[in-house]
């Protein structure tokens, strides 16, 4: 099979904005004007293609990415369209991670909103060539300007227009396009909303030529020959400031901003063209580099003929097909029915089939060229993050990082026939979602599952009800506490027993102590002399793991230490793997709890926007819930007030803030990090652990 498109005419783009700013509503528009869909639909009545979970449907939200692919003037554009609320932002992490550029949306009344932040210096992590859309500008209140001077000052980036509007507000009727110095006016009848380009009217003379000086300033900057052009007064054509500004958005140095409003069907168009003209295809940016086996380093080119390197991103549970693996492929082509390499799991598996998606329905093709975007069925064993190569030309990508879950709830099944389908569904769920975990309490043998947020929680709950068929009882939600030590201790640890035949023995000597916050769990083997067979270090380790799943104080995970393994020794007919795995277990708890452990919680990143009047008394109220205000600035008509608070009195904060504002204030937390807790606090936390431990009889 050939390829549609060349590879200079592919676009991987992702759209990112702040929960309401109307991603997918830009999308819906983008497959209608691209001919992809015939209709349009909106995410208000529950009708829009990218949104098509019933979850999603229903509460009027983006939960998960949706993949799309559609053509425009030739160019093929594969579209992810993201979440926009934090609890999700592990979609926009691995979304983000794949992409070539991005289309970030900013509302033209709210401007730079909390998430669009976040979002913002994800794609930055990721080094994302971005364009910006400045959408809503049929809204009271718009302000175009704002919204740049915004992106200027709180993003700290290059914002450039190269479109402006005519109009703000319920008059925006049309937008001056700088680069073709003409007016584009929207026209309504009863086919749809159609622009149609015109000369520049005197009235819009100057206004235009100011911004189109800022432009071509811009772009000059980053082009000698456009620079000596401007500078000697001569006229600039349309391709040559196209270039110009392509380059610089390639290279990050100026982000081109453009406006209109999607649910009115205006200034579409003009962004799919910058989608084209200014956003890199993947032979414009720098070929992917991996890790071979022998530790250097190799790059992949964008290259239909070099051997093959893929990445799984995402992962899915379809109840048509089964397994769904959504893959990027940076080099070389994947083929159906012929065999892959993982080199993560170090596994040979076979594609059985190949899909592009068009959000949740499948077009079956025979092959995925480099460049593109595809979802495979048949990779049982490959999860998010792992790479798919040619296994004569093994490479290892570098795998995406995702936060760590920050509340917990327990779950119960409430039939006991339905244990196994829970641990079934929760299992999809997990793989599917590398933000969502599951374990469970050694204590207790309660079910726990971790999210990022009480909605996320939320929403997994209404999953195994109507996904999987599995009715629960769940818990109150609870933080997630984790335990860490203080200080550096030494210990020795023998097992001992004796049973009749052959007894159990081992002895290992070690030292535990605290690493920097965030830094893991980390295990050294120094054992010198044969002292312990080495057939026994991975047993030992394997204990230190088991044992750090619950701490000392109250049975929460063990973070941020280092196990340094210095001496033992082994009798040669009563040492086995289990009784190393013994000792280590036992001997873990005892150093854990002599090594000053302390209770750990997360600390959230809160951002709040409201009106002026309601500043004091939220800073007030924060103070009060243990938070440290960090910051207030003025964006657009609100004060934004960044602080640092812990997720254990943020619960409810929705009302609390809704009740002090009479709803007009909004506010968006992500994890930060984890913090002792103060220790009459860390007291009350312990004791209520044990109060439940001990009502639940275990």
């Amino acid at each position: 099979m050939n390829r549609t498109v060349t590879l200079d005419k592919v676009r991987n783009i992702g759209i990112m904005a702040h929960i309401d700013a109307g991603k997918t509503t830009c999308t819906e528009r983008i497959l209608y004007y691209t001919g992809r869909t015939h209709k349009l639909g909106e995410t208000h009545d529950g009708s829009a293609t990218m949104d098509f979970m019933p979850e999603e449907r229903e509460r009027g939200i983006t939960i998960q990415s949706a993949a799309t692919t559609c053509v425009w003037h030739e160019n093929m554009i594969n579209i992810i369209d993201t979440p926009g609320h934090v609890d999700f932002t592990v979609e926009v992490e691995r979304s983000l991670r794949i992409l070539d550029g991005a289309i970030g949306l900013f509302c033209a009344v709210g401007g730079v909103e909390p998430q669009s932040e976040t979002v913002w210096h994800q794609a930055t992590k990721y080094n994302v060539p971005r364009i910006c859309f400045v959408n809503k500008m049929d809204r009271t209140g718009a302000d175009f300007f704002a919204v740049v001077e915004q992106i200027h000052d709180v993003l700290g980036a290059n914002a450039v227009p190269v479109c402006i509007p005519m109009d703000q507000g319920p008059d925006f009727h049309g937008i001056i396009d700088l680069v073709k110095m003409c007016q584009v006016r929207y026209v309504e009848d009863p086919k749809g909303t159609y622009p149609v380009d015109e000369p520049l009217a005197e009235d819009y003379r100057d206004y235009a030529e100011k911004w189109r000086k800022y432009l071509i300033e811009a772009a000059a900057e980053l082009d000698d020959t456009l620079m000596d052009k401007y500078l000697s007064d001569e006229p600039i054509e349309e391709s040559e400031l196209i270039a110009a500004v392509r380059q610089g958005t390639h290279q990050q140095k100026i982000f081109p901003v453009l406006c209109g409003t999607a649910f009115r069907n205006k200034g579409i168009r003009r962004l799919l063209n910058a989608v084209v003209d200014y956003l890199p295809s993947p032979l414009d940016l720098p070929a992917a580099t991996g890790t071979l086996p022998d530790g250097s380093t190799a790059e992949r080119p964008a290259d239909d003929n070099a051997p093959t390197t893929a990445l799984a991103f995402k992962v899915v549970s379809d109840n048509a097909v089964g397994k769904l693996v959504y893959v990027r492929v940076y080099s070389g082509k994947l083929e159906s029915g012929t065999y892959i390499y993982n080199s993560t799991k170090k596994k040979q598996q076979r594609i059985g089939r190949i899909f592009r998606m068009h959000a949740n329905h499948q077009e079956i093709i025979d092959t995925l060229f480099a460049g593109e975007i595809g979802a495979l069925v048949g990779l049982a064993d490959t999860v998010t993050g792992d790479t798919l190569c040619t296994e004569d030309a093994p490479i290892a990508l570098e795998n995406i990082s995702f936060p760590t879950p920050v509340i917990s709830i327990a779950v119960t099944p409430k039939s006991h026939a339905d244990r196994d389908k829970l641990m079934i569904a929760l299992g999809k769920l997990a793989e599917e979602d590398p933000t969502f975990t599951v374990r469970v309490d050694p204590e207790t043998e309660d079910t726990v599952i971790s999210g990022m947020g009480e909605l996320h929680l939320d929403i997994i709950l209404t999953r195994l009800k109507r996904e999987f068929k599995v009715e629960v009882v769940s818990g109150a939600p609870e933080v997630a506490y984790r335990e860490t030590i203080g200080k550096k201790y030494s210990h020795e640890e023998r097992l001992k027993k004796q049973t009749g035949g052959h007894g159990q023995f081992a002895h290992i000597l070690f030292d535990i102590e605290p690493q920097e916050p965030g830094a893991g769990y980390e295990f050294v083997n120094e054992v010198k002399g044969g002292d312990i067979p080495k057939e026994y270090i991975p047993a030992i380790e394997k204990g230190f793991k088991e044992a750090m799943e619950a701490g000392p104080k109250c049975g929460c995970p063990c973070v941020d230490f280092k196990i340094t393994l210095t001496d033992g020794s082994f009798h040669p007919v009563d040492s086995s793997e289990m009784a190393f795995r013994a000792c280590a277990v036992a001997g873990f708890k005892t150093a854990f709890a002599k090594a000053d452990p302390v209770l750990l919680e997360p600390i959230m990143k809160l951002t709040v926007s409201t009106p002026e009047e309601y500043a004091g008394s939220i800073t007030g109220n924060l103070c009060g819930l243990r938070g440290q205000v960090q910051g207030m600035e003025k964006v657009g008509r609100n004060q934004q007030i960044h602080a640092l608070v812990p997720l254990s009195n943020l619960f409810g904060y929705t009302s609390i803030l809704r009740n002090m504002t009479q709803g007009r204030a909004g506010f968006n937390m992500e994890f930060a990090y984890d913090a002792p807790v103060p220790a009459a606090i860390a007291e009350k936390v312990v004791e209520e652990r044990r109060k439940q431990r001990a009502a639940q009889g275990k």
